[in-house]
């Protein structure tokens, strides 16, 4: 069994728990709703669904493919990392595609709400391919051996375009805001480590 750190093995505990038992439970739908990352402008936002709606998952691919994706970036960052800046990294990108989400939502004027640590993941994406550009990676879409930093680049690339081409039911600028979060926090922490 390969070696999954303590954060990265608890968020990835509970976010299939979560799921286990709104699927087993059937009188629990209240609570995903409660907990789910509504638009401002829908009359069910609430101040604490930033962070909730990243351990609700739509469907058991999506459960699979993030979590798949938080054990392939995730532990190698959080070894890297630590425990506590690896936290800090995932409830920014958390947040950041939260406010991207919520902006977007606001502006197209949809009420439909969002789920999933796709945005985290995104995040840890974006860190992996910054800490480790060269690393040659093998992707399950398309399975081609590549440096860190091209994959990274084609997925912001394809994430930015369907985004505006206006691919349904994937929130792509949910995303591209968690890039963006993890982007800003890395730049902080090298400020910071320069004065």
């Amino acid at each position: 069994m390969p070696f999954i750190p303590p954060v990265t093995k608890a968020f990835m505990l509970i976010c299939v728990g979560v799921f286990c038992l709104l699927e087993l439970v059937s009188g629990l739908g209240g609570l995903q709703v409660m907990l789910a990352l509504w638009p401002l402008n829908s009359g069910n936002f609430s101040f604490w669904q930033p962070i909730t709606y990243a351990f609700l998952h739509g469907d058991a691919w999506h459960l699979f493919f993030n979590m798949l994706g938080l054990w392939m970036f995730g532990s190698e960052l959080e070894t890297v990392w630590g425990p506590k800046r690896y936290t800090q990294m995932l409830v920014a990108s958390t947040l950041t595609a939260a406010a991207a989400q919520l902006v977007f939502t606001l502006v197209m004027g949809s009420t439909a709400p969002t789920v999933g640590a796709s945005g985290a993941l995104f995040g840890l994406l974006l860190s992996y391919g910054l800490l480790f550009p060269d690393r040659i990676i093998m992707p399950l879409f398309p399975p081609i051996p590549m440096k860190a930093k091209i994959f990274v680049a084609i997925f912001g690339a394809l994430e930015l375009l369907l985004g505006i081409t206006g691919s349904g039911g994937i929130a792509h600028f949910a995303h591209l805001g968690g890039m963006l979060g993890a982007w800003l926090l890395i730049n902080y922490w090298r400020g910071a480590r320069r004065r």
